[in-house]
């Protein structure tokens, strides 16, 4: 079995969250209980990644339909959006490091494929169609998974749905810090960007990477600021 039939973290967080919360976290730790390591072939792999992303998808629904706008729904947004820019953009470089073997040609079938399977990793195949309506590139694709604040799994959504949590918690803690000033940081070099400069001027990967390492300086400011 992969897992045990306990949930440790939820329990101890049992009375923080709603029932609907509760149902959905139990009901998938029991499932995910049931897994067996030797059904995890190729097949049921993408099988259990697909059940996965569904069993996540129905936990942030309850959470967002029933939860209280309180404190504790903006702590629990500014580490979903945080964990996200950071899944995003480690996500996109990956493709420029890992995915296209030496020799393989850019704009082949092969990069098609690899470039389709980022954005179905993060949910945007669709999206990408509808803003761009061209085949994929490169260029678009960083566009869409780093500039389009309309995305929501886009470094630009994430640190507009960061500022704003931020700017919330300001107002019911009665004050302000570096949290704060480095979000709205963050936020303003992303909206005074443009992914032919990215490209041209640092390259994609400098910037994902400085990126990473400056998303992790805003969550250990939010923990220094709140937590302890």
């Amino acid at each position: 079995m992969i897992a045990s039939a306990t949930i440790p973290g939820g329990r101890a967080q049992r009375t923080a969250l709603t029932e609907e919360m509760w149902e959905s976290l139990n009901t998938t730790w029991l499932e995910f209980s049931d897994v067996r390591r030797d059904a995890l072939t190729a097949s049921g792999l993408a099988d259990l990644l697909g059940w996965v992303k569904q069993r996540s998808a129905l936990f942030r629904g309850a959470l967002d339909g029933t939860i209280l706008r309180n404190d504790t729904y903006a702590f629990s947004q500014l580490g979903a959006f945080i964990e996200r820019a950071d899944n995003t953009a480690r996500i996109l470089d990956v493709k420029y490091h890992v995915l296209l073997p030496e020799g393989a040609g850019v704009g082949g079938g092969l990069d098609y494929f690899q470039w389709s399977s980022i954005l179905r990793s993060v949910s945007a195949l669709t999206a990408y169609r509808w803003v761009y309506r061209e085949s994929l590139k490169p260029w678009l694709i960083a566009d869409l998974l780093v500039l389009n604040e309309q995305m929501p799994r886009s470094l630009a959504s994430c640190y507009e749905n960061l500022t704003a949590f931020l700017d919330e918690l300001s107002l019911a803690y009665g004050r302000q810090g570096p949290a704060q000033r480095i979000a709205r940081s963050i936020r303003t070099r992303l909206q005074n960007s443009r992914i032919a400069d990215i490209f041209q001027k640092k390259g994609l990967h400098e910037f994902l990477t400085e990126f990473v390492r400056d998303n992790a300086k805003l969550g250990a400011a939010i923990i220094d600021q709140y937590l302890t």
